[in-house]
């Protein structure tokens, strides 16, 4: 089998590689699409934390729910009469309660959340909280119960409206 040399082949006397018109070509390129993914990382991101957000409040509404159906079916001894059937605290609900039936000498301690969960929008375990007293736009806590939870964030959703308002 005959070898060609390099001289003789087609295109041997050009140089491979990129030119620097090319090469600036390439990087203001690359340059462009990396700017336009930045944005998106970001709405990404702030996406995931506002499902999360959904979730979390989902799981502690539910957990306040079935207390409440648990005392208004007399399973839970209310001890203050402005409980209005529903926790003192999101503690209560960690720490647990006695559940039974009044007539009976057996109970058992049921707990409805294994934590308190942290708040996605400012990081902490610290939530805005409404008793049943309370107007449905308080942003106040009198203590008397916890009817309803709200993230203490101010920030605004995607879709227009305030995380607080959820």
């Amino acid at each position: 089998m005959r070898r060609i040399p390099e001289s003789e082949g087609s295109g041997a006397g050009r140089q491979r590689g990129m030119t620097f018109i090319e090469l600036l070509a390439t990087v203001a390129i690359l340059a462009v699409l990396a700017t336009s993914v930045i944005p998106l990382a970001r709405w990404n991101e702030k996406r995931r934390r506002e499902a999360h957000l959904r979730g979390t409040l989902e799981i502690l509404r539910g957990a306040i729910d079935l207390y409440h159906k648990y005392a208004e079916n007399g399973l839970i001894e209310q001890t203050d009469v402005e409980q209005m059937f529903y926790p003192k605290d999101l503690e209560e609900l960690v720490e647990g309660v006695e559940v039974g039936d009044p007539q009976s000498p057996i109970s058992e301690k049921i707990t409805f959340l294994a934590r308190i969960p942290v708040d996605p929008m400012t990081g902490t375990a610290e939530w805005g909280l409404r008793s049943y007293q309370h107007d449905w736009d308080s942003d106040s806590w009198g203590g008397e119960n916890v009817y309803d939870v709200r993230t203490s964030s101010e920030g605004v959703a995607l879709d227009g409206t305030k995380y607080a308002d959820w």
